[in-house]
């Protein structure tokens, strides 16, 4: 099983000390977003956790906390971009805090294991083509020897996150701008030997040297784990979605980074309210499990291929 940690919400920024109690335990709680009296139980135990994808824009108060995880492979999905207070309004200075946590980061557990995303790009009169240039490039120069590889996407309008960017003034990016921008940034991740991918994007951009990536990544986790893994792309993502099958142990309308293209928080007061019920030591992430709910095993497995093939046996 690879685990997805997470893409509803920052749980290396806001709830770390909650997934490492969850670890110690053995197992943790998620509620399913479409059927909100269904439980799963996710067994957290090594012999069946493959690797641990983490999402976030600031894993500051996980770094500490990672020796409580030497039993499992993991990486990080750091994302980090030019943008202001405007748009990601609770995140700290990113050249005095957010590069150097990047940096801190990687040094501790290996470039390899931490992915760079400048993602999602949107434009407007504050952020134009230009800017994303020099922003992009300012911070590849910063990160050229910390990590192997940038992912991009462009934002993607969801009706529940649009209200909160009606203030922004996002102009639509047309193709020709999406592939006038792309071809630039490739150059400048060439320039500092950096992977360019892109995330979920329907445009091909193969001919300015970037090809589509996945997040949840099957060859970078064989790579890290030493072995093959029997995995199926994940159903439940979009189409365009490169990603492989994982379980999701997040909780929509949770997170405290407040951007305001995030699909994931899609009502402040939700938010707010669901903050108030977070608990450390609660197998379930800011919520109360009540008569109604139905808790039920989820059943989970490694993905890993033990098995040697004939060629490794005669040799």
């Amino acid at each position: 099983m690879i685990l997805s940690v997470s893409r509803r919400t920052d749980i290396p920024n806001y709830y770390s000390d909650w997934f490492i109690a969850r670890i110690k335990e053995g197992f943790l709680y998620v509620r399913n977003p479409m059927n909100a009296h269904q439980i799963s139980r996710i067994d957290l135990s090594p012999e069946v956790v493959d690797c641990i994808v983490f999402w976030t824009k600031n894993p500051a108060n996980m770094i500490e906390k990672l020796g409580d995880l030497q039993k499992y492979m993991y990486y990080f999905q750091f994302t980090l971009t030019g943008y202001g207070k405007d748009v990601e309004p609770n995140l700290p200075n990113k050249r005095e805090e957010l590069i150097p946590t990047f940096i801190r980061l990687s040094e501790k557990i290996g470039k390899e294991r931490v992915i760079w995303r400048y993602d999602p790009i949107l434009i407007s009169k504050r952020y134009t083509i230009d800017y994303h240039l020099k922003a992009f490039e300012e911070i590849a120069s910063n990160l050229a020897d910390y990590t192997e590889k940038v992912v991009i996407s462009f934002v993607d309008l969801y009706s529940k996150a649009q209200r909160n960017t009606r203030e922004l003034d996002i102009k639509q990016i047309t193709n020709e701008e999406m592939i006038e921008l792309a071809m630039e940034m490739a150059q400048i991740a060439s320039k500092y030997n950096l992977i360019i991918e892109t995330c979920a994007e329907q445009i091909n951009l193969s001919e300015v040297g970037i090809q589509h990536g996945s997040c949840i990544d099957k060859k970078l986790i064989e790579r890290l784990l030493g072995c093959k893994l029997i995995a199926e792309k994940d159903k439940n993502q979009r189409e365009e979605c490169g990603c492989f099958e994982s379980v999701e142990v997040g909780t929509y309308n949770t997170c405290l980074n407040g951007c305001k293209y995030c699909y994931a928080n899609f009502n402040n007061s939700k938010v707010e309210e669901n903050v108030k019920l977070y608990k450390r030591d609660s197998a379930l992430l800011c919520g109360n499990i009540s008569s109604d709910d139905r808790i039920t095993e989820r059943k989970v497995k490694s993905l890993k291929n033990n098995q040697m093939s004939f060629l490794e046996q005669l040799f």
